[in-house]
């Protein structure tokens, strides 16, 4: 992936560029005398593996208080519209009438009678706010939380100032980019977290490879090898968290690799320099 790919918005250095569009064609909508509102269904997503439940949004402090959560028999027929949602993904917006629904890191709209989908960022003016963004952060952080450091393969400095999360592909060519330049990530305090997505899916080469690089006695340095082309035999260890690993990156809409998780749920889609990397982490903290 060219390292020209969009810089991600941070929610501590947000880039308001889209949202002054929406609002100037608000306007232009509303002095011609009319508003248009659009929507499409849903396209059902391929079965994955049961997202992690989600910590409650935090609301702020002019946003419009929460109403009681929807009954169960609405959040059921919600859930029964839309393929591979379940009632405990629906719950409401601040918008009446309108139920916000979670599948994995994807954010979208349904109407109180289970009718109507609206697919697109909801978005608070008074706070400038993509609040679809700030829930798909809380659910990439919450899906990894479910996973523990001890499956994952990490490379890090002695004193590390940041941690990122990758899902990386061993044949993927930007990953191999990303990895040849790891000792930059790390003097620059930046410790890395490996978690395998290889694209082609189960039962292809790019999957027996990363089932290899696991079952390896020295897992670093098996990645390395793979990384760099060399063949890595390893006899099999029973159960792998490839599996897994490519499951949580489906429900985090991973599109491509390396997809780098940052501390607080942001995804940047594709490689970054470790400069430009480091610029990135630290906008978050400011």
């Amino acid at each position: 992936m060219p390292d020209s790919s969009p810089v991600i918005r941070s929610r501590h250095a947000p880039q308001r560029q889209p949202l002054r569009v929406a609002v100037a064609l608000l306007g232009a909508l509303l002095t011609a005398g009319f508003l248009v509102l659009s929507s499409r269904a849903a396209t059902p997503a391929p079965a994955a593996a049961p997202a992690a439940k989600l910590p409650a949004a935090k609301p702020a402090a002019t946003r419009p208080a929460d109403a009681k959560s929807p009954s169960a028999e609405a959040r059921a027929a919600v859930a029964k519209r839309v393929p591979g949602v379940k009632p405990e993904d629906v719950r409401l917006s601040v918008v009446p009438g309108v139920f916000e629904v979670s599948r994995g890191a994807e954010i979208f709209y349904v109407t109180a009678d289970a009718r109507y989908v609206f697919a697109g960022d909801l978005y608070d003016l008074d706070q400038e706010e993509n609040l679809s963004d700030e829930r798909r952060r809380t659910a990439r952080a919450a899906l990894m939380s479910t996973v523990p450091e001890s499956q994952m393969l990490v490379f890090s400095p002695k004193d590390p100032k940041y941690t990122v999360t990758v899902f990386t592909d061993i044949d993927c060519g930007f990953c191999r980019k990303l990895h040849n330049e790891m000792s930059k990530y790390n003097e620059l305090g930046i410790r890395v977290r490996y978690m395998f997505y290889p694209r082609t899916g189960p039962n292809t080469e790019s999957w027996d490879k990363a089932n290899a690089v696991w079952c390896s006695q020295n897992r670093n340095d098996a990645l390395t090898r793979a990384k760099r082309g060399e063949d890595v035999k390893a006899a099999k260890c029973g159960q792998t968290p490839v599996e897994r690993d490519y499951e949580i990156g489906r429900d985090m809409a991973v599109t491509g690799t390396p997809a780098i998780v940052l501390p607080n749920g942001e995804m940047v889609q594709g490689y970054r320099a470790a400069p430009a990397l480091l610029k990135i982490l630290q906008a978050q903290v400011r």
